[in-house]
């Protein structure tokens, strides 16, 4: 018999184990790419009687490409970083001048 326990964990709500005999390697690759699953602490594959961590390659299987951040991103990003710092500062009470550049 042959499964997958997966550690999710909650912070200070705990943690909850994932053990369900049906759930294939592709079956967790897929709830983890698709955000499902989050905060995984661990994926143990249980296998006869051994127990082998296979965590860094399930989640290597489950990332998705690095895609590059367009000047026009870069740009919204950077406006929004501005926004949220108004924000900070009228929320503190302190005046926050940002130079144009």
């Amino acid at each position: 018999m042959q499964y997958f326990v997966v550690m999710i964990d909650y912070g200070r709500r705990g943690r909850e184990a994932i053990v369900d005999p049906e759930l294939t390697r592709r079956e967790v690759v897929s709830r983890i790419a698709s955000g499902e699953y989050t905060n995984v602490s661990f994926i143990h594959e249980i296998a006869g009687c051994s127990v082998e961590d296979v965590t860094d390659d399930i989640l290597s299987e489950a990332a998705l490409p690095e895609i590059p951040l367009t000047g026009a991103e870069l740009q919204a990003n950077t406006l929004d970083h501005v926004r949220d710092l108004r924000k900070q500062s009228l929320s503190d009470g302190a005046h926050v001048v940002i130079a144009k550049t």
